[in-house]
């Protein structure tokens, strides 16, 4: 498969507007949210306190979304690094609407599963590719 192939069957102009929402969101996991864990953001280490799963967690998380933010800047990782961080806006919402029972907290995470939503599905081909490629 060509780098071209997907960009034909999806349709230059989707194929662009996927490009523009991998690199904001990308940049935002990378960014305003996995950077902040790591270097030990006064809020986020009072929310995974909240939490109560302890700091591990907190690194874990940022691990998690560093590699789905520079996931989604690979052509080839798009998919599985939008489903992955999918996963991750389910678990966020979940924590900040039953553990930390915060329902308005879900937004964020919400807003974010919707927008990754459209990447998994439309760089479906390549994570068939991928796993095509994973059974030889």
């Amino acid at each position: 498969m060509t780098t071209s192939a997907p960009a034909a069957s999806l349709g230059r102009t989707t194929h662009r507007v996927l490009w523009g929402l991998q690199i904001v969101i990308g940049l935002f996991f990378v960014i305003a949210s996995a950077i902040p864990k790591f270097y030990g953001d006064p809020f986020a280490v009072w929310l995974f306190e909240q939490i109560g799963a302890g700091q591990w967690f907190r690194f874990l998380v940022g691990v998690l979304e560093l590699a789905g933010g520079i996931g989604l800047l690979i052509p080839r990782l798009a998919a599985p690094a939008a489903i992955g961080l999918m996963g991750l806006m389910i678990g966020a919402a979940f924590t900040q609407a039953v553990v930390l029972g915060a329902p308005a907290g879900m937004v964020t995470p919400a807003i974010l599963f919707v927008l990754l939503a459209p990447i998994a599905w439309g760089r479906r081909e390549q994570l068939s590719a991928l796993l095509s490629s994973r059974t030889r």
